[in-house]
């Protein structure tokens, strides 16, 4: 049957190298680092026994993804587990709204938004498992679904800021657009409330899980898989360049369009390499972890039992944040997101000793320091948060790149998602993942669907290098 390299264990690099090796290729898996999992992996970075995940942490997308449904990870030591309340999103008059996974159950505590609420997920919700095969999957497609796609696609069209306008309360807006930011772009653009609407609709029909023992359990489980079929995997391996690489009958690549432009240079097709050397890079992220006593004191009480909270204020606050990062200032109170994981795992904390998980939107690149900037959001709507901090570990955009190659000056969602690089990926196809080098394909969060730990970007990248292979593909996936 042949061989497979794929470069990056990163979710998507696992994803296509499983694939293949269900088709009955002989797979090998090259990592950089010394660790699997790229954007999964967890760590003790403070306190003995303290876990932290370093990036991905929340998984609404992961734990209703048909490729990893697939492969019966449980098997193999994954488990999810979920907070009492998925996320909270407080403001400065000491209430939260609050998502739950039950679409009534959320409307019912938003009021006099319930009914709206309830017109944008109800359906799509109880459609989600037929509707999840036309959008992790490249969206300019004749669909399988058509009608439920467009009951999900119609709204997600729509500028976010246009879908908050549905509802009259501060709260439920807030709770809108603060899931709409998870697209790091302007809310009044076009496209700006598809990735807040995935979310949420994943959200409502899965809930917003984490894995227990911390989000590299994914990792080691989807390896654990790998290995189960025969592949290896070999860390420390940096590849600079193409000659470094035995010769394969396929070769998928789960970086980013720069690096392959770097990488395989002047043997891409011309236009190819000026689409991968133009790649677009969003806006970037700076993450603080404390390990805090006895936990965060919100003022709100919802906030104490959710799994994530959003710390942004009013829409309004949220949107002027997404504009002035995107323009490249750094606000003065930064959208901040606050991962409460151990609500949901317990042995991620060491007595009273809790691992609060943070990082703030900021410019592509900043290179100043946003702890402050984070505590103080916090502190803003937990008074005495500061007093309870107990050690603290940052990692700025520099230090994002550093441990990931794949988020360019902080950007973690593996490239900007405005408009075409979200319709299309690194350039301007129907085939996404195709390099224009036989026997070459890119399956990194940079092609459709984009990030999280569902592992569907590598999984469709591997089919596709399998048909164009002539190789028959592993069974359809339930």
């Amino acid at each position: 049957m042949g061989t497979a390299i794929v470069v990056g264990s990163g979710p998507n690099g696992l994803a296509a190298a499983i694939t293949l090796a269900r088709a009955g290729l002989e797979v090998t898996v090259l990592e950089a680092a010394d660790e699997i999992g790229g954007g999964t992996r967890t760590s003790e970075a403070i306190v003995p026994g303290l876990l932290h995940d370093h990036c991905s942490a929340i998984h609404p997308m992961a734990v209703g993804s048909p490729f990893l449904r697939s492969l019966d990870l449980e098997r193999y030591g994954l488990s999810w587990a979920w907070a009492p309340i998925d996320c909270a999103h407080p403001l400065d008059d000491g209430t939260a709204a609050v998502l739950l996974r039950s679409v009534g159950d959320t409307a019912a505590g938003l009021g006099p938004d319930g009914r709206a609420w309830r017109l944008l997920f109800e359906r799509t919700v109880a459609d989600y498992d037929h509707t999840s095969t036309d959008i992790l999957r490249p969206l300019l497609r004749v669909p399988r679904h058509p009608l439920r796609l467009a009951r999900f696609g119609l709204p997600a069209l729509a500028p976010a800021s246009t879908l908050a306008g549905m509802f009259r309360t501060e709260q439920a807006r807030a709770l809108f657009g603060g899931v709409a930011a998870h697209a790091f772009q302007p809310l009044h653009r076009p496209l700006s409330a598809s990735i807040g609407l995935g979310i949420l609709t994943a959200g409502h029909a899965y809930g917003w899980a984490v894995a227990r023992g911390g989000s590299r359990k994914i990792s080691e489980a989807m390896a654990a898989v790998l290995t189960d079929l025969g592949g290896k995997i070999e860390t420390g391996v940096h590849v600079r360049s193409l000659s470094q690489l035995p010769s394969a009958r396929l070769t998928m690549w789960d970086v980013v369009p720069t690096a392959i432009a770097d990488i395989l240079g002047e043997q891409l097709p011309t236009r190819i390499i000026k689409a991968y050397c133009n790649f677009r890079y969003g806006p970037g992220a700076f993450k603080v972890d404390f390990a805090v006593h006895e936990g965060v004191p919100w003022t709100a009480t919802g906030a104490h039992r959710a799994g994530t909270v959003h710390l942004g204020g009013t829409f309004r606050e949220i949107a002027a944040h997404e504009r002035d990062i995107h323009h490249g200032r750094m606000p003065e109170r930064p959208f901040v997101l606050v991962g409460q994981q151990y609500l949901a795992d317990p042995q991620r904390s060491v007595g009273d000793i809790h691992p609060v998980w943070t990082y703030a939107h900021v410019p592509h690149g900043y290179t100043g320091d946003a702890t402050e900037a984070v505590i103080a959001q916090i502190e803003r709507f937990a008074p005495g948060f500061r007093d309870r901090i107990v050690g603290t570990a940052v990692r700025s955009t520099t230090g994002f790149a550093d441990d990931n190659p794949n988020y360019v000056g902080g950007n973690i969602m593996t490239g900007a998602k405005d408009i075409p690089q979200l319709l299309f990926g690194p350039r301007i196809t129907l085939q996404p993942y195709d390099i224009g080098v036989p026997g070459h394909y890119l399956c990194s969060a940079a092609t459709p669907p984009g990030p999280g730990a569902h592992g569907m970007c590598g999984a469709n990248a591997a089919r596709r290098a399998l048909r164009r292979a002539g190789i028959a593909e592993p069974a359809p996936l339930t």
